[in-house]
């Protein structure tokens, strides 16, 4: 994997570890390069996909549009979306190795033939994707890193999202949801500073006029049931 700065932001790289180099392999390391391989890249083959998403791996002969969900956790909400949206292409990433596998596994387990999966830190995205690659961008629950207090951690900040908005095509939005009020405020400041429209925001998505069309995520059940609200926010790139 890369190591060099990133030319759209200011922060490091974030380096992870080799999954071939592992010295004890589990059955989720050896299914990323062995059942799932053709579906689920390690953070070696992954940016050998840069550009070519949707031709090289997704065999798409038109052109569709290609949406990407940072964090997949189990895959609850990724094999949901990707099995509703046929005609959209959907690439996972998540950096724990159970979760990974997990969520390609429900996708493939509901035929979907539009979802792919990497090992990838979200940090470092642009090394995955082109300048206008992607369209829709989930960020579902990430770690609010506010315990130890960490800011520097937080995947929604104003660098990675003038990252972001340099890989989306004009018109694309980014979904942001979390349970952390902190979180929440202090990413809102961040997305202020930013080039994207706030379309829609909210500080309790459960009593807000689009929670007919939310998709419960499995994380999200459980704060629903502890009496925790949902803070969300829908961003567009307008240019």
């Amino acid at each position: 994997m890369k190591t060099d700065q990133s030319k759209y932001s200011d922060s490091p790289r974030r380096q992870i570890n080799i999954t071939t180099e592992l010295p004890h392999q589990t059955e989720y390391t050896l299914a990323l390069n062995g059942e799932y391989s053709h579906v689920a890249f390690d953070e070696v083959r992954a940016p050998l996909n840069k550009g070519q998403w949707i031709s090289k791996i997704f065999k798409f002969e038109n052109s569709i549009p290609l949406d990407v969900e940072i964090g997949t956790g189990n895959g609850t909400h990724f094999a949901h979306y990707a099995q509703k949206n046929p005609h959209r292409a959907l690439v996972g990433l998540e950096l724990k190795y159970k979760p990974l596998i997990q969520t390609i596994r429900r996708a493939l387990n509901a035929l979907c033939k539009n979802a792919a999966v990497a090992r990838f830190h979200a940090f470092n995205i642009d090394e995955l994707f082109s300048e206008g690659e992607i369209d829709n961008v989930f960020i579902h629950f990430p770690d609010p890193w506010t315990s130890p207090k960490k800011p520097k951690n937080r995947v929604v900040c104003k660098s990675n999202l003038e990252v972001l908005h340099r890989l989306q095509k004009p018109g694309a939005i980014i979904e942001f949801k979390t349970d952390s009020l902190e979180y929440f405020l202090w990413a809102m400041d961040e997305i202020r500073e930013s080039s994207y429209k706030i379309l829609f925001e909210t500080q309790d998505l459960h009593n807000s006029p689009i929670k007919a069309e939310n998709f419960e995520t499995a994380f999200e059940k459980i704060f629903l049931r502890e009496g925790i609200k949902i803070n969300f926010v829908r961003l567009q790139k307008t240019v």
